[in-house]
């Protein structure tokens, strides 16, 4: 007999999605309308003062984006009135008791109603401040917890986090849950009540001392980034969200909860339609930049696998989750990438920056086209350090030597200064991408998949093992995130 099927388990269900304006989010929202038009409710968790502004940000933000097409075109006319009879915003705020929702008879028919959560809400910026990361990736899940145990008739809770809460070890990264009170090399000194107490009383401190709010906010993000190297992790986000999962691993018990870790989330591959992404992401920054002839160095070792994943196969890969993931079952973590499936190395990926935009340049915003060359990817950090002295310090030097007397010096010294500032800086934020060697299993996920029955194969395919990374590179992503950055630019100059 043939299994029921992800379609029939969203039918006449509760839905609630935290962070619902976030890039991944919305695609869920739409694929989910999309493949159960019979789900009952969406409430969809944005921040906002007030349930008027939380419906403005749905509006805005969400229903009047292009993925929405093919649905508007189903129901055309009856296309808003049918929206809002299953999505309804909240206002709230997963840092706060309650997650923020003032509405107290709103909250109480969440608490009747739902049956499946959606924890997507994040502070993904690598370097945010240790206080604003915390509240957000570690004590919004203890709040989206203490929320589900109220909920009557809950099924699953899914908390989305990032599978690079593996740490910075080099080989196989397992579906392994992570454990409070040891840190990644495994000595028993991670107290999560410790870290927010710490963060609470440098905050308290700086303010006590009449610190402005520039030097509060420069003060926090180091120590974020300080406390995440000390315990073994590369940065903030993943830290916080490590200790967020942590914090859930203590509760598996008592909830249905399951964890879902996605590696580098790219462009849409071909749901609702090819190439659709928000904002600039992970690789997106190599690719942007190389194509505008700002970034012309890139160290890393050409052999590295590079994970990345598209997003429709990350919201596939979430559907069937919520539709396979048997009652009671041992799997917690589910990790979705293409490291073990299609492994892509980054020389391919670099190969194919420059074989885009040698084909189809960049235009300036003066017309002007931007010729790119072959990236340089020194080995080592010590080469790539070699490199930015020859290229930029001695020439900067010599420009200083020269002297400084038009304003045409002043631009180019100021231009190459800021050209060699973003190179060193983009080599070391992203050194653990480019020259750590690891792969991220998904047993777990392939195990799950192998349960779909063939249609929802083919409703929801997120096996990452059938794209070819040339074409979708070159044909679909590099357009999608240049076009993305043209839209960024205009909304800047407006």
């Amino acid at each position: 007999m043939e299994l029921a099927g992800v379609a029939e388990r969203l039918r006449n269900k509760t839905v609630v999605i935290t962070g619902a304006t976030g890039f991944i989010a919305k695609l869920l929202v739409e694929k989910i309308l999309r493949l159960q038009p019979g789900v009952k409710k969406l409430y969809l968790l944005v921040r906002a003062g007030d349930q008027v502004s939380a419906e403005k940000r749905v509006k805005s933000e969400i229903l009047q984006l292009k993925i929405f097409r093919t649905l508007q075109g189903k129901y055309q006319k009856d296309f808003s009135s049918w929206f809002w009879d299953k999505v309804f915003p909240v206002a709230g705020d997963v840092s706060l008791k309650n997650l923020g929702i003032g509405d107290v008879g709103l909250a109480e028919d969440m608490l009747k109603e739902t049956n499946i959560i959606v924890h997507m809400a994040a502070a993904v910026n690598f370097r945010e401040r240790y206080d604003t990361a915390l509240a957000i990736n570690t004590v919004g899940v203890k709040r989206v917890i203490e929320f589900a145990s109220r909920c009557a008739m809950l099924e699953l809770l899914l908390l989305v986090s990032t599978a690079y809460v593996n740490g910075k070890e080099a080989g196989v990264m397992l579906e392994k849950p992570l454990h409070q009170y040891r840190n990644y090399d495994g000595r028993s000194d991670l107290d999560i009540s410790e870290e927010m107490a710490f963060a609470e009383a440098k905050l308290k401190e700086l303010v006590s001392s009449n610190a402005s709010e520039d030097t509060i906010r420069r003060t926090m993000k180091k120590i974020g980034t300080q406390r995440a190297q000390k315990f073994g992790w590369m940065n903030t986000y993943v830290f916080t969200k490590a200790m967020g999962e942590m914090l859930a691993y203590e509760h598996r018990s008592q909830l249905p909860i399951v964890i879902f870790r996605p590696t580098a989330t790219t462009s849409t591959w071909k749901e609702p339609f090819p190439g659709w992404i928000e904002g600039i992401k992970t690789i997106d920054t190599w690719v942007t930049n190389y194509g505008k002839g700002h970034l012309k160095f890139l160290p890393g070792d050409v052999t590295t696998i590079i994970d990345i994943v598209p997003a429709d196969i990350v919201v596939n890969a979430m559907l069937c989750i919520i539709g396979c993931q048997p009652q009671q079952s041992l799997d917690l973590i589910y990790q979705i990438g293409s490291s073990m499936r299609n492994p892509l190395k980054i020389g391919e990926l670099v190969h194919a920056m420059y074989r885009y935009f040698s084909e189809k340049p960049f235009i300036g915003a003066e017309g002007d086209v931007i010729e790119v060359e072959q990236p340089n990817m020194p080995a080592t950090m010590a080469s790539f350090y070699e490199q930015m002295d020859i290229h930029y310090k001695v020439p900067l030097q010599d420009m200083v030597c020269r002297g400084l007397s038009t304003t045409d010096d002043h631009d180019r010294y100021n231009h190459l200064e800021r050209e060699y500032n973003f190179t060193v800086a983009v080599a070391q934020v992203y050194r653990s991408a480019t020259f750590f060697k690891r792969r991220f299993d998904d047993s777990n996920m392939q195990r799950l998949m192998a349960t779909m029955n063939e249609r929802d194969r083919k409703l929801i395919p997120c096996d990452t093992k059938f794209i070819n990374w040339e074409k979708y590179l070159t044909e679909i992503h590099f357009p999608g995130v240049m076009e993305c950055e043209s839209r960024e630019a205009t909304r800047a100059r407006l």
